[in-house]
């Protein structure tokens, strides 16, 4: 599957535009993910230095993304000329969901 991780408030506690402590098990958790076959997509409203240091923050853990606020690496809007910022995954995980964000075992169990 294709999966969407928000990262403040999700990855991390929410401290936007300062990067939080790490929910627990979230890095643990996605890595499993990984490793699993699904893609990551990180999908923030981070931009410019501030993302960077969000993938930085990441990589720094060892988990690296599929595609960064876009649906796949390469995509622009000069190779897509449908390129919108309207996310195409099978599934979105975020602290605003309907009902909040579940500890990190529950939505690895539940995916």
């Amino acid at each position: 599957m294709i999966i969407a991780v928000d990262f403040d408030g999700t990855i991390v506690e929410h401290r936007y535009p300062k990067i939080g402590e790490e929910i627990p098990f979230a890095v643990e958790t996605l890595k499993m993910l990984v490793q699993d076959h699904h893609k990551l997509i990180l999908w923030s409203v981070r931009e410019g230095e501030l993302l960077e240091e969000a993938v930085n923050w990441c990589r720094e853990r060892g988990l690296e993304f599929y595609a960064v606020n876009r649906d796949y690496p390469e995509e622009t809007s000069d190779n897509n000329p449908l390129f919108s910022r309207k996310l195409k995954a099978d599934l979105l995980i975020d602290d605003r969901n309907l009902g909040g964000l579940p500890d990190w075992g529950t939505i690895y169990r539940m995916i």
